[in-house]
């Protein structure tokens, strides 16, 4: 019986980390605040100061903030700002942007 029980356990977990919850501001700057994540293709870390390194086989330097409840970001030589809603899976281990429409982007701490 009582692997039955903990097979059941195992077996809900993945379902269960698949739960997201929406972050505020003061939620995403701990969220992100020298952070790194993994997209799977590509790689972002979050500076304190306010910059962002992103490399998907280069470099790429930009700006972060935090506005209202959301995730911003801006890419030179683009001078535009986008924002995106933040949630942290319940297991705390993934982040998951959301744009407008089916913009969705998911990453996973390495640090």
């Amino acid at each position: 019986m009582r692997f039955l029980f903990t097979m059941l356990i195992l077996a809900a977990t993945p379902a269960f980390s698949e739960i997201w919850l929406p972050l505020t501001a003061d939620g995403i700057r701990d969220a992100l605040t020298d952070r790194h994540l993994d997209y799977g293709s590509a790689t972002q870390d979050f500076r304190a100061s306010g910059r962002t390194l992103y490399n998907a086989g280069h470099d790429s330097w930009g700006t972060w903030d935090v506005r209202g409840d959301q995730y911003c970001s801006q890419w030179p030589p683009n001078s535009a700002w986008a924002c995106f809603d933040v949630d942290v899976n319940v297991s705390g281990d993934r982040i998951r942007f959301q744009g407008h429409g089916n913009d969705v982007t998911v990453g996973a701490y390495t640090k």
